[in-house]
């Protein structure tokens, strides 16, 4: 597929064959975002303590081998192969800093710590139990040990001038360990990508006033601001925005402005007092699809202020249905995927694995649907997933309850009980 202007597409959608905006795939509207994305390209450098979610803007190598040196696996006694049938003399304790300095000759060896170097003289250790000790020397019980057993070699885990972690790479926190360990304490990285967020609506109220007639509290702010914690951005609450088009249109440039992505939940249906559209279409362009999911069928994404002419800042925009569910599913499908490719990385798919499912599920063909569930182990030890049994998108305790989906595909139809599934784990993502 070519890389197609949002501008050719809302003028004239046909100038892409499989986009419809009235019937478009959840995969087609994955692939299609990801044409438009283009990640942050300014750097700098991050102490390695606080590096965790950033992404690296240069490969990091190895300044040395490490071990930096051959050291023992394990606490035992370390002496030469050859030596193996015979009674040693123990002439020495090894301890991790504190080095054995003299060299190990035949018929000798050296009670030794796990991590400590090898002394000079020595190419295997045994593993204290395996040992008969009387008098100060030793001999081995076990006849099954090799030259080289127990030994950690220099560069075994990694060579100096290796490429220990690439360009790109998202920081993990076993990444922050690794490269401690190299004696690294910065790194070099992309800025934090910037995202700011609001909820629209009348009806939404703020945590901690008291509700009035017709009022429910603004519940998509807090999930948003969770999902965008986890990946390490930074972030910008605008609050709720009340169906206002002047407040609005004031919030959104605002956003636009400050920011390398909008994120809004509600406002982006067909109902009377949904502004945003003719906001976002007055001040951008931008694309509302009607994708074959559920839940989370409305969803929004284009740029604001895109003017490649006079090379005025582009600001992505993400403008997710205001139901709870349908926009946690439609952050985790879509959103959370372009703000990893924006943030200069590239995400891993979400595994998905089959498992038997223990009720029986209704659904029809033609869209894909996410259903919540819950993985759990069998006394027999296998895995099985139920169905929570309210699947409504309004209902945001069954998010909270489950810890995975069950992703059934446009293909499939209607589930049997202990027909296989696939399921798609939600825990490090919520």
């Amino acid at each position: 597929m070519t890389k197609t202007t949002l501008t050719q597409i809302i003028s004239d959608p046909s100038c892409m064959d499989d986009y419809d905006p009235n019937a478009m795939s959840v995969t087609q509207a994955r692939a299609f975002i990801q044409q438009f994305l283009t990640p942050v390209i300014e750097t700098e450098q991050a102490d390695v303590m606080h590096s965790l979610g950033r992404v690296l803007s240069a490969d990091i190598v190895s300044p040395s081998n490490v071990p930096n040196y051959d050291n023992s696996a394990m606490d035992g006694y370390a002496f030469q192969f050859a030596d193996a049938d015979k009674s040693l003399k123990v002439i020495g304790t090894a301890y991790a800093g504190r080095p054995f300095d003299e060299e190990v000759n035949a018929g000798e060896c050296v009670k030794i710590m796990t991590g400590a170097m090898l002394p000079k003289g020595v190419d295997t250790v045994v593993m204290q139990e395996r040992v008969n000790q009387t008098n100060g020397k030793i001999t081995l019980n076990d006849s099954k040990i090799s030259q080289g057993a127990n030994i950690r070699l220099a560069g075994e885990d990694l060579q100096l001038d290796q490429t220990v972690l690439a360009k790109g790479h998202l920081m993990r926190p076993a990444d922050i360990g690794l490269v401690a360990s190299l004696g690294i304490g910065t790194v070099n990285v992309y800025r934090q990508l910037k995202v700011a967020f609001f909820s629209t609506g009348d009806e939404l109220i703020g945590v901690g006033k008291p509700l009035k007639s017709g009022q429910i509290y603004d519940s998509n702010r807090y999930t948003l601001f969770g999902m965008l914690s986890r990946l390490g951005v930074a972030i910008q609450d605008l609050g709720v925005v009340p169906d206002d088009p002047a407040l609005l249109e004031s919030t959104l440039l605002k956003a636009a402005n400050e920011n390398d992505v909008v994120i809004t939940s509600g406002g982006v249906s067909v109902g009377e007092a949904d502004y945003m559209k003719t906001l976002l279409i007055k001040h951008g362009q931008v694309l509302f699809w009607k994708i074959n999911m559920k839940p989370g069928r409305p969803l929004a994404y284009g740029k604001i202020g895109t003017d490649e002419e006079n090379n005025v800042r582009a600001t992505h925009y993400f403008g997710l249905p205001g139901n709870p569910v349908s926009a946690m599913v439609t952050f985790y499908q879509f959103v959370r995927e372009a703000l990893i490719i924006l943030m200069g990385s590239m995400p891993k798919p979400l595994p998905l694995f089959k498992v038997e499912c223990t009720e029986p599920i209704k659904k029809a063909t033609g869209r894909t649907e996410f259903q919540r569930g819950i993985l759990y182990l069998t006394e027999g030890g296998s895995w099985k997933v139920k169905p929570l049994p309210n699947q409504g998108s309004g209902v945001l305790s069954s998010m909270s309850a489950a810890n995975c989906f069950i992703v059934l595909d446009d293909m499939t139809g209607n589930c049997n009980s202990g027909e296989l599934v696939e399921v798609q784990l939600l825990e490090g993502l919520i």
